[in-house]
């Protein structure tokens, strides 16, 4: 009886695109690494067979979430996120180092990445945290206990030398601003990374004379209005060019030489196109190839002869838009697009706090993913590394969204059990 109120109440249009995503990578992973001597699909021996494996198994284990407790999650946030805690301190000890990253744990032929699965674990705890009654995000204590959760294991990946994945939690922003928290936090992050941005490109001379300018102009303004409020600006002045003067330092110091070289590229500071460059250059001829309808499935040249690196994980967007055309790219971002807007829709209706903030933090996560790793196929965002959700190869990733997407899932399920 339990079990047909559990299923009878799942949002399926969330199962169906979920399903439409992981098939439709499956394809285009197929596509992107044929190998004529291996044309089954099912061959375990190569990554699409492997990646049928690990989808088979990510049916099981949405499955088995839909039959657990829908409180279990909320009970157990805690001790999950310490134990994935404990993970990532074994990883950074005792893990195995993979393309310059220490962060996998080797199990026989195949590699687990707890980083991924630190993402769920935080997500359970922040929401379980943020649920409890009386907790209000406008108090700074509350605000600095919220972002320590987050920080401590975005700090412990980042010692894994896995910056893409640690840059991930950075999502939880949006989730704290839609649970009360002030939008001056989000607005000075944003004036932060512009700042950053311009001084790389242009010089820190241009960029403090700019500063004083509009502090000037600002002033002119404010002056007849209230006094006080100059004095704030030149408050706000002062900051913004200590953090200037901090960028250089920043740059060649704290960030690795690959990051800085991405992040020249990125800006058009440099251009490398057969060294740094060449991923994204390639990346982008691969998805300007393929035109309206694209070339065909197993037709792309640029996919069938390797010209795109990591094409089948965090290039695989490439073979879409070479096989599949502008068509094929419209359908997977629309994909996409209905899955957050459907978690939005889902989050809004829950009773509980816990599955609310618990939706956005799965909705934050995936748009975080979506956004920066379409973006950085077509030249907008930094190559950080990370897979495109249900699309990309890898059994840690799958699996870890599925976890995230089920949980919800099973959460939605039981908001018309809670008064």
């Amino acid at each position: 009886m339990r079990e047909k109120s559990v299923f009878s109440s799942i949002d399926w249009w969330t199962v169906l695109i979920y399903i439409c995503l992981i098939l439709f990578g499956w394809i285009n992973i197929y596509s992107a690494v044929y190998n004529e001597e291996h044309q089954s699909i099912f061959d375990l021996s190569q990554r699409y067979g492997k990646q049928l494996l690990w989808m088979l198994l990510a049916f099981v284990l949405g499955f088995l979430i839909l039959l657990i407790d829908a409180k279990f999650f909320n009970a157990f946030a805690f001790p999950i996120y310490i134990l994935l805690l404990l993970v990532l301190a074994y990883v950074l000890f005792f893990g195995d180092e993979i393309a310059g990253s220490k962060s996998w744990i080797k199990i026989g032929s195949f590699a687990l990445q707890p980083a991924e699965f630190a993402k769920f674990a935080t997500a359970l705890v922040v929401a379980s945290y943020l649920g409890r009654l009386n907790v209000n995000l406008r108090d700074r204590k509350t605000q600095l206990k919220a972002f320590l959760l987050v920080l401590i294991p975005a700090g412990m990946i980042l010692a894994q030398n896995d910056t893409g994945s640690a840059l991930v939690f950075a999502s939880f922003i949006l989730v704290f601003y839609r649970e009360g928290m002030s939008g001056l936090i989000m607005v000075l992050g944003i004036i932060a990374v512009l700042l950053f941005v311009l001084t790389l490109y242009f010089s820190q001379k241009v960029v403090l004379i700019g500063l004083v300018a509009l502090f000037i102009i600002l002033s002119l303004f404010l002056i007849k209005r209230n006094k006080k409020y100059i004095l704030r600006l030149l408050g706000i002045l002062v900051v913004c060019c200590g953090f200037v003067f901090s960028v250089n330092y920043v740059f060649e110091n704290v960030l690795g030489a690959h990051q800085k070289n991405r992040i020249n590229v990125l800006l058009g500071i440099t251009k490398d196109l057969k060294g740094v460059g060449y991923n994204i250059n390639q990346s982008k001829i691969a998805i300007g190839s393929g035109g309206f309808s694209g070339k065909g499935f197993l037709n792309g040249t640029q996919t069938k002869y390797n010209f795109v690196p990591e094409q089948s994980t965090d290039f695989i967007f490439c073979t879409v838009g070479e096989e599949w055309g502008f068509v094929g790219c419209f359908a997977t971002i629309a994909l996409y697009i209905t899955l957050l807007v459907r978690l939005l829709i889902l989050s809004e209706r829950q009773r509980s706090t816990f599955s609310r903030i618990y939706g956005y933090s799965i909705a934050s996560i995936l748009f975080f993913h979506f956004t920066v790793n379409i973006g950085m196929t077509i030249g907008l965002m930094p190559v950080i590394g990370i897979p495109l959700p249900f699309f990309s190869y890898g059994g840690s990733s799958l699996w870890a969204f599925t976890i995230m997407l089920f949980v919800f899932i099973r959460q939605d399920a039981n908001r018309l059990q809670i008064l």
